[in-house]
């Protein structure tokens, strides 16, 4: 992970807003000469080869241009592309036509167009979804994202910000900081981009006043100073007319400092992973032949050459590299950025999401962390529910325990919140189903950051950064217990399992689950009911009907059954359960075969006739909130064990069904 989260495939559809990846780097290689700036004497293959060995070893910075809404972060980008010369002349002749057609200038160059692809983009004017774009001088290669400055646009700009070692920060020299700027500004120092330059653009809409310049970065110093970023550099510039954009302006007499390219091609980042010792997430084992067993991967930080004492985590195996290959064969050294394969003096097992690591500075190992989170979807963030975690090369099953709080990140006020809503950053403790190897976010960004990915969906709902671990992480550890589940099974003359009933209100979930149950221990098995009611009644009575509490309920329950099932009991739980999600993770905590749903089926209108109690009644009138069919969904089952329909069999003949799919399951 590291300089990239894979956060999501780009789409074209404005409306799916998935977040884009940047360019991948094995393409940097194969970027085409344009014409104008290497003119080729005779067959030219000569010049193409030394411009390609030169090429190939130019150092890679990416960066971001970040900001508010109409501050010329397109604009800024597309000149940058139009000055280095290195546009073909049928792009040319496309900007010149689409600066016609939809340019904001009146016929003249719209640069902004260089980078607004979507059809939405161009026909309002603004940045929508991430734009990657490559370009070149003498002295370095470069990609660029243009991030949107819109607020509903904010997990766009975290993907472009997530792999950024710069982030060009625009302010409207007649505007100055706006809120967005301080939003972007707080998202760029939680993703640990170390180097900031504040571009004031617009400077010849206030006559290159050095006074206006001077008010602008003395107020973005302190919010710099506020946010913990060290590194900013103040840049007075028109992007519209190029002043200090590729070299210095005659328009600022008063500025000594950099133009904006010349900033960027000075930049040193060869110290941003130097001081951490060898990281090398496992991507791929390497296995062409029974002679050769290598191990790939991009190297996260440090340096590595043969000889080097190393640990394999997390099972801590111990051993030393015997090669350190790259695409060429055989090197003395790789550093921290490059693609290599190794191989070890020993036999170990080591496979995809292992971390080989310095043996005299390993990382840390847990399964509990307090982190940031930023939340990209739609759907609320809720406490409980279970994701899947991507950190490096590793995938887990996660979820956030806790919401501590949530940030405002326009004024970094903190604020009670039981659920994270889209765009919005919370501080979290976050559970782990397994433990992965991790650094703190601020060391390394490869083993700090993260995403949280749905379940069902697949899509990328999160991003965070891992600030530590948990103390109680390393401080509770499993017991072993010599009397097992298998031995208390048998002394029952059982197997155990959980029946999960499921259903709307008035469903007759409880009814079938006692009939169920009466019907068990007649026949000698042991047998417990876990009913909704009545768990409320003790364990769950500080719960009330929210999304979140509902959510909380669940794990809780399910928790519960699998201790139960592990005394050897059958266990019935009757419980709504609406969402989909939670059902799964009950589902997740037993065995293959262990765990029955039995979807208890009516429709909405039939479960309202049966209620004596009126809850419906009361629901429809507003007098309780969080009714499940009524103002609170039910996400009913896609492939249930049992599918019980409710409206027509009386409750005995669907007993019955079950006690029958028990038997056919032993």
């Amino acid at each position: 992970m590291g300089r990239e989260w894979g956060i999501g495939n780009r789409e074209s559809q404005v409306q799916k807003q998935e977040a884009s990846q940047p360019p991948d780097e094995s393409w940097e290689t194969a970027v085409s000469i344009p014409h104008s700036p290497f003119p080729i004497p005779g067959d030219g293959g000569d010049a193409v080869a030394a411009y390609l060995q030169q090429h190939e070893h130019k150092p890679l910075l990416r960066f971001i241009t970040c900001g508010s809404v109409d501050d010329g972060k397109s604009t800024l980008i597309g000149r940058l592309l139009y000055d280095s010369k290195r546009l073909f002349d049928d792009q040319l002749a496309a900007l010149s036509a689409d600066s016609k057609r939809h340019g904001t200038r009146g016929g003249e160059i719209d640069y902004a167009l260089l980078l607004d692809g979507l059809a939405a983009e161009r026909e309002q004017g603004i940045t929508i979804d991430v734009a990657y774009r490559y370009f070149d001088t003498d002295q370095r290669k470069f990609i660029v994202a243009d991030c949107p400055g819109h607020e509903q646009y904010t997990r766009n700009m975290a993907t472009g910000a997530s792999s950024a070692d710069v982030a060009v920060v625009l302010v409207d020299a007649r505007k100055g900081l706006l809120t967005q700027t301080r939003r972007h500004s707080y998202i760029v120092a939680l993703l640990g981009i170390r180097h900031v330059v504040l571009a004031v653009n617009k400077m010849d809409l206030v006559d290159f006043d050095q006074a206006t310049f001077d008010a602008i970065a003395a107020s973005y110093a302190a919010l710099a100073a506020q946010l913990g970023i060290a590194q900013v550099q103040c840049i007075p510039l028109s992007a519209l007319d190029g002043d200090n954009l590729s070299q210095r302006s005659a328009r600022t007499p008063w500025y000594d400092g950099p133009a904006l390219l010349e900033h960027l091609e000075r930049l040193d980042l060869a110290a941003r992973d130097a001081d951490s010792g060898l990281r090398l997430p496992v991507q791929w084992v390497n296995r062409p032949n029974q002679q050769f067993r290598g191990f790939a991967g991009t190297l996260a930080a440090g340096q590595v050459r043969p000889g080097d004492a190393v640990v394999v985590l997390p099972s801590a195996r111990r051993s030393s590299v015997a090669r350190v290959l790259d695409g060429n064969g055989d090197v003395d050294q790789a550093v921290a950025g490059q693609a290599v394969t190794l191989t070890l003096a020993d036999e170990i097992d080591i496979s995809r999401g292992d971390v080989i690591a310095a043996a005299a500075d390993p990382p840390e190992v847990a399964d509990q962390f307090a982190a940031h989170v930023l939340w990209m979807d739609d759907a609320a963030l809720l406490p409980g529910r279970p994701y899947w975690l991507k950190i490096g090369t590793r995938t887990v099953s996660a979820s956030v325990s806790e919401i501590k709080h949530r940030i405002d990140v326009n004024t970094q006020e903190r604020l009670a919140a039981k659920r994270l809503e889209l765009n919005e950053v919370g501080y979290c403790n976050l559970s782990l189903d397994e433990s992965i190897v991790f650094e703190p976010y601020a060391r390394n960004r490869a083993l700090g950051g993260f995403i949280l990915i749905d379940r069902q969906s697949n899509a990328t709902v999160a991003a965070g950064t891992l600030d530590f671990a948990l103390r109680r992480a390393g401080n509770v550890h499993w017991q072993h217990l010599e009397v097992d589940r298998a031995a208390r099974a048998r002394i029952k003359g059982q197997t155990p399992k959980v029946l999960w009933f499921t259903g709307l209100s008035g469903a007759g979930k409880s009814t079938v689950a006692n009939l169920v149950d009466k019907r068990l221990h007649a026949l000698g098995y042991h047998t417990f009911i876990l009913d909704g009611d009545n768990v409320r009644h003790g364990l769950n009575r500080d719960l009330g009907f929210t999304d979140e509490d509902r959510v909380e309920n669940i794990r809780r329950v399910a928790e519960v059954a699998r201790l139960m099932a592990d005394a050897g009991l059958i266990v019935l739980v009757s419980f709504i359960s609406p969402f989909r999600a939670e059902r799964r993770m009950a589902r997740e905590r037993f065995a293959a075969g262990d765990f029955v749903e039995v979807f208890v089926d009516v429709p909405l209108h039939v479960a309202e006739a049966r209620d004596v109690k009126g809850l419906y009644a009361k629901a429809r009138a507003g007098q309780i909130p969080n009714f499940t069919g009524i103002d609170s969904p039910y996400e009913a089952p896609e492939q249930p064990e049992l599918h019980l329909r409710a409206d027509g069999d009386n409750a005995e003949v669907l007993a019955a069904q079950v006690l029958t799919l028990l038997d056919l399951q032993g």
